[in-house]
């Protein structure tokens, strides 16, 4: 019996939009892409802890400036959006995209707490067969030095069982020129397959995507890219 392609399986079934996909914090980052996911036909399953958040989603009410109750209600109306605090049912979605904050510390270095309780929270639910982005603005080095190691301790390789991607989130909340669907998307894997998993992720739903050659590059531009604004901004 020949090994499963779960690579091949899984491009298809994100290209043909049979995968659920799951998003694990439900802020201005993680709100507005799950609508996107929706508003391009994906079922979407919300996940976060903070459960006044997660009633609110599944009562069609929005808690963020720049999205409507009217378009949060029509999603969930039509069955493609619901909200949870339930981790375990991270088993019914293909796709895990991680979007908490990480706060600067006391010493202005990203603090990776949240990062790391979603990693524990994650790993009890991990199979074979599905893609992690994640979006969290965080220093180079961090999908490879602490995401990695955890699912490779499950047993999973990386890149042939299951796939590993960095990709920043971009918003401009308050800019109706640019919005979630129409700024272009960065990602890079740990391997090659998975860049090219990550790419079949985005691409029904942002215009345009584009891969570099592994998670460091991509945690890069993310870290330039906060410069550049903030120097523009001083």
């Amino acid at each position: 019996m020949g090994k499963i392609n779960y690579k091949n399986d899984l491009i298809v079934s994100l290209q043909n939009k049979e995968s659920n996909i799951g998003i694990i914090g439900l802020g201005y980052v993680g709100l507005p892409l799950a609508l996107t996911y929706t508003q391009n036909n994906y079922k979407v399953i919300g996940f976060d802890i903070d459960i006044i958040k997660v009633k609110s989603i599944n009562k069609g009410k929005s808690y963020i400036l720049h999205v409507s109750d009217k378009k949060l209600d029509e999603m969930r109306i039509k069955g493609l959006l619901e909200a949870t605090t339930d981790f375990k049912r991270l088993n019914e979605v293909d796709a895990i995209i991680i979007c908490v904050p990480t706060p600067l510390n006391k010493y202005r270095e990203p603090d990776l707490r949240f990062i790391r309780a979603t990693l524990t929270s994650i790993c009890k639910y991990l199979r074979p067969g599905i893609i992690i982005s994640l979006e969290s603005t965080t220093y180079p080095g961090t999908t490879e030095e602490e995401i990695k190691p955890a699912i490779e301790k499950l047993g999973m390789e990386i890149g042939e069982d299951i796939f590993l991607v960095y990709s920043p989130e971009r918003e401009d909340p308050g800019n109706v020129k640019f919005k979630t669907t129409n700024i272009p998307k960065i990602i890079g894997g740990i391997t090659r397959n998975c860049n090219d998993v990550g790419y079949a992720l985005y691409e029904n739903v942002i215009s345009e995507v584009i891969p570099v050659s592994n998670t460091r590059t991509a945690e890069m531009t993310k870290l330039l890219e906060n410069i550049h604004r903030a120097v523009n901004i001083g």
